[in-house]
């Protein structure tokens, strides 16, 4: 458990948000998969809690409008517009102007030259998520591209994350300060060409097996079965938008 009163460091990620056209009912089935209470928060954007702190956010969008349903990870800066000016000098786009969020921040969003979405978040009032890594909250977030190499130059010019390789396998991981933040998956062949380049949110639970039962009955679709990795059980989950993430029940913790 890990819980946050200061801005996230610069390069880390600082918020996971979905852009929704319907904010009531995403907050049905996350609330009832998670366990979330919700706030209203500013311009038009609903904050999800975790024992009275922020976790994670929606975004209201008109009902009719054709950006995807997705969550989109925001890394967090110390300064926009310096991170916007580097952001494009080495490859990626911005996507229209930086947004104003009042005393809570200002925020943007972008795209990595491997064709992955994110944000960038310049903490005002709001700082991102004050709780991680506990149930509810964001365990992790996870690049996944056919340009592993090509992305991880991009994030360690742009927002200073060192690849960290994993021992034995090609996963990357980021890490700032000597602290890994977050991952970097390389898709191969046996990954449909269809899918892109995206970046993807882990949410913790107590038990996979059960939240992953409690998605579908909330209207939700389980992607694939539930798979043991030496990082915990995780799954793949859609919900009834569209919108897919990642639920990872940790490990036990060792005693001693």
């Amino acid at each position: 458990m890990t819980e946050l009163t200061e801005p996230h460091p610069q390069g880390a990620p600082a918020w996971v948000d979905m852009m929704t056209g319907d904010r009531a009912g995403a907050a049905e089935f996350y609330g009832g998969l998670f366990g979330w209470d919700f706030e209203q928060a500013e311009a038009g954007r609903t904050r999800a809690l975790v024992r009275g702190k922020p976790v994670a956010g929606f975004t209201g969008v008109p009902g009719d409008s054709l950006l995807p349903v997705v969550w989109t990870t925001y890394f967090a800066t110390d300064d926009l517009d310096d991170t916007l000016a580097l952001l494009v000098a080495h490859g990626g786009t911005q996507l229209g102007p930086a947004f104003d969020a009042g005393a809570d921040g200002r925020g943007a969003l972008a795209v990595d030259p491997t064709g992955a979405a994110f944000g960038l978040w310049e903490a005002g009032t709001h700082i991102g998520a004050h709780v991680v890594r506990e149930p509810g909250a964001v365990w992790w977030n996870e690049l996944a591209t056919r340009d592993a190499a090509g992305a991880v130059e991009f994030y360690r010019a742009v927002l200073g994350l060192e690849p960290d390789p994993a021992p034995g396998s090609g996963y990357r991981r980021l890490s700032l300060d000597g602290h890994v933040v977050a991952g970097v998956f390389s898709m191969d062949d046996a990954v449909p060409e269809g899918i892109p380049a995206h970046w993807m949110a882990y949410f913790t639970v107590p038990d996979a097996d059960v939240a992953a039962t409690r998605a579908r009955e909330l209207g939700g679709v389980v992607v694939h079965p539930v798979v043991e990795v030496p990082f915990g059980r995780f799954t793949t989950l859609g919900d009834p938008s569209g919108a897919t993430f990642r639920i990872i029940q940790p490990p036990p913790s060792p005693r001693g």
